[in-house]
């Protein structure tokens, strides 16, 4: 009767610490100051990827573009190709000059496309810009991560997962939370797995990060909570209030940087 108040966690406590060790992993390995300083919360909208296109190629074009400037890889050497389920492409060895992230990093235009990362999008995803857009994220953090300097927590089984875990660091939590989850309906015509990205942390897990992310930067509540899904924004909330009980945990990341 007495335990009748008591609300249990958002997450089982393995799966919060395993995110909390993935941040740290993330500010150790990549620019906690880049993190701190210039990491901005990346919304849905046409705020943050303006401009008209004529073609599926362009809109493709388009966002993945803004979602290089906005993980601050802008200047690495990548070309497009559509995912046309033939076998995958090899990536060749990229040169990428000046500073793995942010303004001093060095375009160089000549590039080759032999010499370049290709990078796969499926047409169908014009439909879902939010797919689109985390699943862009998630390849550029999948080469990110690669270039770290230690292996990530829990090690090659939860890759998938980490580099999940890297986009959300980089600025697309709201997306990735949203599109964790698609309810498949009970029509086969009403859903298209191809518009859909395939999804390794769940909705509570991509929305606890999130709540890390946002409790890290100082963003409040209010200015997240509206863009996303209705039956996640009270997850969103508990979370945030979780974490801000965490001082070790929070203590931990913030000595990683330290913000200006």
């Amino acid at each position: 009767m007495f335990g009748l108040f008591n609300t249990s966690p958002v997450l089982e406590t393995s799966s919060s610490q395993w995110l909390f060790d993935a941040f740290a992993w993330a500010l150790d390995n990549f620019d906690a100051d880049y993190f701190y300083n210039e990491t901005v919360l990346v919304l849905p909208n046409n705020t943050f990827f303006p401009g008209s296109v004529d073609s599926p190629e362009e809109m493709a074009n388009l966002i993945f573009d803004r979602v290089k400037g906005y993980v601050g890889v802008g200047h690495w050497p990548t070309r497009l190709v559509e995912d046309d389920n033939s076998p995958s492409l090899e990536a060749p060895k990229v040169e990428i000059k000046g500073a793995l992230r942010g303004a001093g990093g060095i375009a160089d235009d000549s590039v080759s496309d032999a010499h370049r990362l290709p990078i796969l999008f499926n047409r169908q995803q014009i439909s879902n810009p939010e797919g689109m857009i985390s699943s862009f994220a998630h390849i550029i953090a999948h080469h990110l991560g690669q270039m770290a300097n230690e292996p990530p927590p829990g090690g090659v089984e939860y890759w998938p997962h980490v580099t999940e875990l890297l986009a959300i660091y980089s600025g697309f939590g709201v997306m990735f939370a949203n599109s964790a989850f698609t309810f498949r309906g009970g029509c086969g015509s009403c859903y298209n797995p191809a518009a859909n990205r395939d999804a390794y942390l769940s909705e509570r897990e991509a929305t606890y990060a999130l709540a890390i992310f946002a409790v890290l930067k100082e963003i409040p509540n209010s200015a997240i909570t509206k863009h996303m899904k209705g039956h996640l924004r009270g997850v969103f909330k508990k979370a945030v209030k979780e974490i801000n009980g965490r001082d070790n945990d929070l203590q931990r990341l913030r000595c990683c940087g330290e913000k200006e």
